[in-house]
């Protein structure tokens, strides 16, 4: 199957509200799929002070653009970015994983979580939902523009009704 999700940058305020709804830190270790331009691995290794950060982008454009901007931050010792379809990665070492997708594509990936993702790992979408699954908290906030933004939290472990 095919997915294409529309590129929209998550703006500034909200990647951060995302990484500290997460509570990001030092022991972190953040994917993020379809990673754009790369701005939440570069907020979390610089701000959170996260361990490792790994984007992952199919298109090749913003995969470049991505490297890039790693390269001016210079945070290339802490980020990582791969060129593929974050269906074909590997997505297991991470602690926590960021989401700005599409309901279908959430629904998608829900086998690859379970499946890759250890108990207590951490996955904060922006805007859509992962149906199916209960959140741990959900907020809402208003970016620089005054546009209200949903954040949804779920861990791993937590995630179902029992």
């Amino acid at each position: 199957m095919i997915f294409s999700v529309p590129y929209v940058p998550t703006p500034y305020a909200v990647v951060r509200e995302m990484l500290r709804l997460a509570g990001a830190g030092p022991d972190d270790i953040v994917y993020d799929l379809g990673c754009g331009d790369g701005r939440i691995l570069i907020i979390a290794v610089k701000e959170f002070n996260v361990k490792k950060a790994v984007g992952i982008e199919k298109d090749p454009e913003r995969y470049k653009i991505a490297l890039e901007n790693v390269r001016k931050n210079g945070v290339e010792d802490r980020v990582v970015v791969i060129n593929d379809d974050f269906f074909n990665v590997d997505i297991s070492e991470a602690t926590i994983v960021t989401l700005f997708l599409l309901t279908s594509v959430n629904a998608a990936l829900k086998p690859k979580f379970e499946k890759e993702l250890r108990e207590g790992t951490r996955i904060v979408s922006h805007e859509f939902r992962i149906p199916g699954w209960r959140e741990k908290e959900s907020l809402t906030i208003r970016d620089d523009r005054g546009i209200s933004h949903n954040i949804y939290l779920y861990v791993i472990g937590e995630h179902t009704h029992h």
